[in-house]
């Protein structure tokens, strides 16, 4: 597979300056409300693609274990302070184009304000189409070009690409804007079903922000949300997605049963001292400060 760039948080404070000193709280609570509306009340295993510092992870509460995954090492750092080191907490660091999961895995998985970093989406999504097993729930989040802002924008002139082209934009390196058709087509021709669309952060307006409680806005974006299954003008979109039906998931009762090698995909992994082996190909994965880390193999296997 070709490299494919990847936006990398390590050793960020995003948490702390984005959400929790940013002005963020409005946006954080509209997010919860739509999780909660699409989200499972119940699970076995969730796949947290994008988790950071683990500012979602607690809404996640009817999942039996979850596997916050990041390509930042820092940013899971941050969130195994947050969270702890409790076995229902996994924590992996990895390239999304490079899940370390065998087929089939999850009973669930949310990707969060993270496919807006991905160059190649379509092959972001495939490989979590990969890892779901039939009758799974994905709850996707992505920034949509076809905002009322952006639409605004082009007809005044004031932005030169148009928000009405089903094309991705980079609007910033490495940060990307997606026409809703685009992406709904995306997931319809990996074989996921689309049950719901929301809409979210509606009134993402400094004045507003400012000016009224961040929690209304929040309960005010909530009566709005349902309205993205017929037009979507927001810069949030919120899609839930399903696999099928029936079926069961490959879930395990050791960790060590769900890795597959990166590379090779060889499965079982071998557990050796603070590593995981393949024994396919040779390569090693380093186990540090209980972090699986499959971003690149160790020397010397």
């Amino acid at each position: 597979m070709t490299n494919i760039p990847v936006c990398d948080y390590e050793g960020s404070d995003y948490q702390t300056s984005f959400w929790e000193k940013g002005g963020r709280e409005y946006e954080d609570k509209a997010e919860a409300i739509a999780l909660r509306r699409l989200l499972p009340a119940q699970g076995n295993l969730l796949l947290e693609l994008g988790a950071g510092a683990g500012r979602n992870t607690p809404r996640y509460a009817g999942y039996d274990r979850i596997i916050l995954l990041d390509y930042s090492r820092t940013q899971l750092q941050q969130a195994r302070a947050r969270l702890g080191d409790s076995p229902r907490y996994i924590y992996v660091a990895a390239d999304i184009y490079k899940l370390p999961f065998i087929a089939g895995l999850f009973d669930g998985a949310t990707m969060i304000r993270t496919l807006h970093h991905m160059a190649n989406a379509p092959q972001a999504l495939m490989q979590v189409r990969r890892v779901l097993a039939p009758g799974a729930t994905f709850v996707l989040e992505f920034a949509n070009k076809h905002n009322l802002k952006a639409i605004l924008r082009y007809w005044l002139g004031r932005q030169t690409w148009s928000p009405f082209s089903p094309e991705p934009v980079e609007f910033a390196p490495l940060n990307f804007d997606f026409h809703p058709k685009t992406v709904r087509t995306w997931l319809t021709e990996l074989g996921f079903q689309i049950e719901k669309t929301l809409t979210v952060s509606h009134f993402r307006l400094g004045l507003l922000k400012r000016t009224l409680p961040a929690g209304f806005l929040a309960a005010l974006d909530g009566l709005f949300q349902p309205t993205g299954e017929i037009l979507q003008l927001t810069p949030s979109i919120f899609v839930k997605a399903t696999v099928g039906r029936g079926g069961s998931s490959s879930y395990a009762q050791t960790v060590l049963d769900y890795f597959q090698c990166p590379e090779c995909s060889t499965h079982p992994l071998e557990n050796a001292v603070n590593r995981l082996r393949c024994p396919g190909c040779g390569r090693a994965w380093a186990i540090r400060d209980g972090i699986y880390d499959f971003r690149e193999p160790l020397d010397g296997g």
